[in-house]
């Protein structure tokens, strides 16, 4: 269970080292708020899809990679065109209370799909859900909390067009992630 939540953590991971590297110079309580927001959404999905069952399994596992896909895509190409204006605003520090909650809850969702389809499979399985969701959580909130962390580092050193990066780091984690669930990375 712990390795099933170690996986579970990845694209999170890689997805928060994007939106620490946007954020420019996020703080730790700022990195731990956004560790819990995507820490909770990744422990609920398993309990919805355990909740599915096998009649939605097929479903899920069939379109988890291109929703995943499509909403990194749109989030990390609006990162881009935010990156790539010529406002002023570039240059001053970003708070995720004044970043729109959505942008960071659409992330979340997206990188916790594949967490949902694990559930299903797990409706299958003698496991305990709870147990499995709290795993997955707690790893996502570390994982999180530390790329958000990792990205402010990395941003002081791309600079102003730290926020093209975390887009293409968004974009890329969804090719990722599609990638793999259509078998081109094994």
């Amino acid at each position: 269970m712990f390795l099933i939540g170690l996986a579970m953590s990845t694209d999170a991971f890689a997805a928060a080292i994007g939106k620490g590297i946007a954020m420019r110079k996020p703080t730790v309580k700022q990195a731990l708020k956004i560790g819990i927001l995507f820490g909770v959404v990744e422990a609920i999905t398993p309990m919805l899809g355990w909740l599915l069952g096998k009649a939605a399994a097929q479903i899920i596992s069939e379109y988890d990679h291109w929703v995943a896909l499509v909403l990194l895509s749109l989030l990390g190409l609006h990162m881009i065109k935010e990156g790539l204006s010529s406002d002023d605003d570039q240059d001053s520090e970003v708070d995720p209370t004044q970043q729109p909650f959505i942008k960071l809850f659409l992330t979340s969702i997206a990188t916790s799909i594949d967490a949902m389809a694990v559930g299903v499979g797990m409706a299958f399985l003698d496991v305990n859900i709870l147990l499995v969701a709290v795993i997955i959580g707690c790893s996502t909130f570390a994982a999180v909390t530390v790329g958000v962390i990792i990205g402010r580092y990395a941003g002081h050193v791309i600079g102003r067009y730290a926020e093209v990066v975390g887009g293409v780091v968004l974009i890329g984690v969804g090719v990722g992630i599609a990638a793999e669930h259509v078998g081109l990375l094994q």
